[in-house]
């Protein structure tokens, strides 16, 4: 009997990215053409008001349109919630700007198959090169917090490259809708018992990319919306 391949599908949640989408998804095509998976490239595009949906459906990948935008925490919901009712058995996220290579999502998979974990971290901070001093600091910062306010240790709590196993597809759910939502995340896979590991990934900086990631004082207002509903559910 011929054992059927992995069914992977790649999430790229994406905002205003018509610069960029193509050769997002055609590279991460190209990528895993050659892998031992059947993979879905699916683009949530969130409520874009460019041409993302258009280019990323002609450079080869599935769109799932959102009407208006809703963050980058309810995108990722959706095509995660897209790829557990598709019955996927592995998912994985990756940023629309170009800065992971489809090659540290490809080499994610293989080592959550091999390991066994249910929520695998790209972490850029295992190896911080080519990363801006002050992004280091903020991303270190919030994965401080993440760890004093949810009891959760990860070097980068922050990276949207993150590879999901079918029991996290499946149990796996967060309430906020912006970028908040990755320190949720983990807390609600620590509630779950779920196995977290990470691994190092590289970043590619680019102009663009650096000029379209969240502003650095954002992390003030995330830092105030996980203390808000950290207190919400303590006192609830």
């Amino acid at each position: 009997m011929v054992k059927k391949p992995q069914q992977v599908c790649i999430v790229i949640p994406a905002y205003n990215e018509a610069t960029t989408i193509a050769d997002v998804v055609k590279n991460a095509i190209r990528i895993f053409k050659n892998s031992p998976y059947d993979t879905k490239i699916v683009v949530v595009d969130d409520g874009s008001k460019d041409d993302t949906a258009t280019i990323a459906e002609k450079s080869g990948a599935i769109v799932i349109k959102h009407i208006l935008n809703s963050g980058a925490g309810a995108a990722t919901a959706t095509g995660l919630s897209y790829a557990e009712q598709t019955s996927f058995n592995i998912a994985a996220t990756m940023d629309a700007d170009g800065q992971h290579a489809p090659e540290d999502v490809l080499r994610g998979i293989e080592v959550i198959i091999k390991q066994g974990d249910d929520l695998l971290i790209g972490s850029r901070l295992i190896d911080a090169r080519g990363m801006s001093k002050t992004k280091i600091l903020v991303n270190k910062g919030l994965s401080i917090i993440t760890y004093l306010l949810f009891g959760i240790n990860t070097t980068d709590s922050q990276s949207g490259l993150r590879i999901f196993s079918r029991k996290a597809l499946r149990e796996l759910r967060w309430k906020t809708n912006g970028y908040e939502f990755c320190s949720e995340m983990l807390w609600r896979a620590k509630q779950l018992q779920l196995v977290i590991g990470e691994y190092p990934i590289q970043a590619i900086y680019t102009d663009y990319s650096k000029a379209k990631g969240q502003n650095n004082w954002n992390a003030i207002n995330i830092v105030k919306s996980l203390l808000k509903r950290r207190l919400a559910e303590l006192l609830g």
